[in-house]
């Protein structure tokens, strides 16, 4: 059986002050991903900044897509998943700290 890939798609809006421990708990995964697809709607606050300064330092590709216009959040998670490329897509929020096992468990069900 080929081995699956996991992508994680991230939607931000002005959630710096929550994003480090999101990405922190991201890059902790004793599973990590392939890759990170993070797409922000238009954030005012240091979002990107602190999604790039990630991406630079992450053991896995982490790409970042600001867009032109507002979307919202549906429509937002609608164009990360469509960016993702692994076999799975596993769906962060901004404001979440995932469980160090979160990828692991999924791959294995």
């Amino acid at each position: 059986m080929a081995a699956l890939s996991i992508s994680v798609a991230m939607c931000t809006f002005d959630g710096g002050r929550f994003l480090s421990a999101q990405l922190e708990s991201i890059a902790a995964q004793t599973r990590p991903p392939d890759e990170l697809v993070v797409c922000d709607d238009g954030s005012s606050d240091a979002s990107g900044n602190i999604i790039k300064d990630f991406a630079r330092r992450a053991a896995f590709p982490t790409r970042l897509v600001v867009n032109d216009k507002h979307l919202g959040s549906t429509k937002n998670f609608e164009q990360a998943i469509s960016l993702c490329q692994g076999t799975i897509v596993a769906l962060a929020d901004q404001d979440d700290v995932w469980y160090p096992h979160k990828l692991q468990r999924i791959e294995k069900a």
